[in-house]
């Protein structure tokens, strides 16, 4: 656990828009709080903070859809996001929110402290400016039509249709979703922080310091220290947030990317008096856990900032987890592609661990992954009920049927291998679970929790104590032709006793390991075996004097359910009738179209580029790229290596054999570290990318004029 006296994680703050779902939880906050039960289990000095982001323009425009109040909007999704989190044993110290006075005084002081080190730039820009309601506009108050796919209600930021990054430059027909003006630009002053005066900071930090950091988070840091950082806004126009705190920023609020991770400050001085400790003694380990889309503001932005306040701890790990699709497509709330956490609740009273093991179990950690119906009922059908549930039930039902219900001796001069190698797994599991989690690799400790309990299974099936019992039986009855005498028919319970005395000891062990996962069932073991929850403490796992000698335990109850097909039915209906819904209210889509005549050249121009068709003869992924393929394009006197950012509309092998135009005098640039040669040739249709080849084949290399 390293040499830090305290521990302070961090669990990103939802957005108080909407509710949350089980993408969110399996991006951040149930690793989180696997982590900090572990660090709980370890007796660590440990605070886990979070809380609802109330500012920014999500929340005035979700205000502005439901025709309320921001207040009105944040008040109600807070509730309904701690609601859903306590639900699932979210096990913060706090759930705080960005609208409440401390964090206001805090945010507003931490921009002060920079304002007066003249840690700021003050730069006049041109804004968009809506004439008739006399403000200035967030790209998400402009509307217009989507150049990519023809939606007409796309924002200035961002199509919800299908999904495209826009500028509200881009829009066609842009108008304010305030008063349906057409916006106008107008000159306004803001605060910017030059990031770029902390890169030899920043690299030295996470590019020389952390290289432990997960490869998705090192790799993005630093491409984007890699390509430069720029001055970037601290503030906004707008009524909604927390006033810049100076005297000439009338209408002025801090940046939300500003003002949230001071959040996490504002929250834990709410939490305890000793707040300090926690943010500004060296010996605290400060960990954010987040989303991949958050990356930049946790690992750049908050630490320049901290960096630049001075008096601060920085992020010792961001371990930040993929996105989770569900049933193959991407969660959109938009759309209402999503399984809903205070939905699940309702629909699967009393089995929140099952949803807590798939979702760790099919964790994002490295790449995204998929989560289904199918899955969820398979895991928990073959791996919940049928191995670790079936573990501990066998073994209490045994313990009653052939021990009186009672905790049976350990008769050490009749231990055999299997009895020796059973007790060994215990500190074995515990070494490599503790490995994983403080790796933060919570599949892989998992799924050894999983193991130690299939292991169970089969040294209580190789010792068939139930076969034992039988014998003994017929024995007494006199049904068999051998002699037996008493010193037989007591090794024989010596036997029974050993095996369920280390099926016993082995249950509370797996009632330790499994805690941070699946805490409500954890507790449900220790409820069976009369212990109190102290047990669960990390220094008891791996030891084998969890349950006393002689101790009666509690009637056994099943851990778990079956989930039946129905009810897999019944959800995935549940999910495609949402869809239907979301898109039946939703305009239908326009056709796309043109895109925009681009500025005349001259021929000159044009004679610049040295056009070639080319032919694919290789094609494949680029690793830890979900956009990228790498092509090898030979065109005729050489072949060239091109990265291409295609992979999402064609297979690899889809297009080996293909004719390509290749733009042949390009200068090379490197993308992923591969050296790309040139640039092929694409057309868009409605969304969909076409090469742009000759209408025949003809040789590569051959030039295009």
């Amino acid at each position: 656990m390293g040499n830090f006296k305290r521990y302070l994680i961090t669990a990103a703050l939802p957005y108080a828009n909407g509710p949350v779902h089980i993408g969110h939880l399996a991006g951040c906050y149930l690793p989180a709080d696997i982590y900090v039960r572990y660090l709980r289990a370890k007796k660590a000095d440990v605070k886990f903070v979070c809380g609802t982001d109330e500012h920014g323009v999500p929340i005035t425009i979700k205000a502005m859809k439901e025709n309320i109040t921001p207040q009105d909007v944040v008040d109600k999704y807070h509730q309904i996001i701690g609601d859903s989190f306590a639900a699932m044993g979210i096990s913060f110290d706090i759930f705080s929110r960005t609208s409440n006075a401390v964090h206001h005084q805090t945010a507003a002081d931490f921009f002060l402290k920079m304002y007066n080190d003249g840690l700021f730039e003050e730069k006049e820009s041109e804004q968009y400016f809506d004439p008739e309601k006399n403000v200035f506009l967030a790209d998400r108050y402009i509307i217009g039509t989507c150049p990519k796919c023809g939606n007409d209600k796309a924002y200035g930021d961002q199509c919800e249709r299908c999904g495209s990054a826009l500028s509200p430059d881009e829009l066609i027909n842009p108008h304010s979703a305030l008063s349906d003006a057409v916006p106008v630009k107008k000159k306004t002053k803001h605060w910017y922080m030059p990031l770029q005066h902390y890169e030899p900071w920043l690299k030295e930090y996470i590019i020389e310091g952390h290289k432990e950091w997960k490869n998705n988070v090192y790799g993005q840091c630093k491409s984007w220290l890699d390509n430069g950082l720029q001055s970037r806004a601290m503030t906004r126009d707008s009524n909604w947030g927390i006033k810049v705190p100076l005297p000439d920023a009338e209408g002025k609020v801090l940046y939300v990317w500003f003002d949230a991770p001071i959040g996490y400050i504002s929250a834990t001085k709410e939490l305890t008096d000793n707040w300090a400790d926690y943010w500004c003694q060296d010996d605290t380990k400060l960990v954010h856990f987040i989303g991949k889309d958050n990356i930049v503001f946790h690992c750049i932005i908050f630490p320049a900032m901290l960096k630049a306040h001075g008096g601060y701890v920085v992020p010792d790990n961001v371990p930040a987890n993929e996105f989770l699709n569900i049933e193959g497509e991407k969660v959109s709330t938009s759309r209402n592609w999503a399984v809903w956490v205070h939905d699940y609740i309702q629909d699967f009273p009393d089995q929140q661990d099952v949803l807590r093991y798939v979702l760790c179990a099919t964790a994002p950690e490295t790449k995204d992954n998929d989560f289904t119906w199918k899955d969820f009922q398979d895991r928990n059908n073959n791996e919940l009920v049928a191995v670790f549930g079936n573990f501990v039930n066998r073994t209490m039902v045994l313990m009653h049927k052939l021990c009186g219900g009672k905790v049976p001796a350990l008769h050490s001069h009749l231990l055999d291998d299997e009895d020796r190698d059973m007790l060994k797994e215990f500190a074995a599991t515990k070494e490599r679970v503790e490995s994983s989690l403080e790796a933060y690799r919570f599949r892989e400790a998992l799924a050894e929790v999983i193991d130690l309990a299939r292991k169970g299974n089969q040294y209580m099936q190789k010792k068939e104590p139930w076969k034992l019992a039988s014998a003994m039986e017929k024995i007494n009855k006199g049904e068999v032709h051998e002699k037996y005498t008493a010193d037989d028919l007591e090794q024989l319970q010596f036997s029974i006793d050993n095996c369920l005395h280390i099926c016993l000891q082995l249950t509370a062990n797996l009632a330790i390991f499994i805690h941070p996962f699946l805490p409500f069932t954890a507790k449900k073991i220790c409820h069976m075996l009369k212990v109190v929850d102290r047990m669960l403490d990390w220094e008891n796992a791996g030891t084998d004097k969890l349950v006393s000698v002689g101790y009666s335990l509690r009637a056994p109850e099943l851990l778990f359910k079956k989930v039946e097909d129905e009810q897999v039915k019944a959800q995935i209906e549940k999910l495609h009738a949402g869809l239907k819904q979301a898109t039946t209210a939703a305009p239908a889509a326009a056709p796309q179209p043109a895109a925009p005549p681009k500025a005349e050249i001259q021929y000159d121009d044009f004679a610049k580029l040295d056009l070639r068709v080319g032919t694919i003869i290789k094609a494949e992924k680029v690793e830890k790229a979900d956009k990228l393929l790498k092509l090898l394009v030979d065109i005729g006197t050489e072949q060239r290596t091109v990265v291409s950012g295609i992979a999402a509309h064609f297979q690899p092998e889809a297009i080996v054999g293909k004719q390509v135009t290749l733009v042949a005098n390009l200068a090379p640039r490197k993308m992923r570290g591969i050296e790309s040669q040139g640039m092929i040739l694409m057309a868009e249709d409605n969304g969909k990318l076409v090469f742009v080849n000759p209408a025949e084949a003809v040789k590569p290399g051959s030039g295009v004029s």
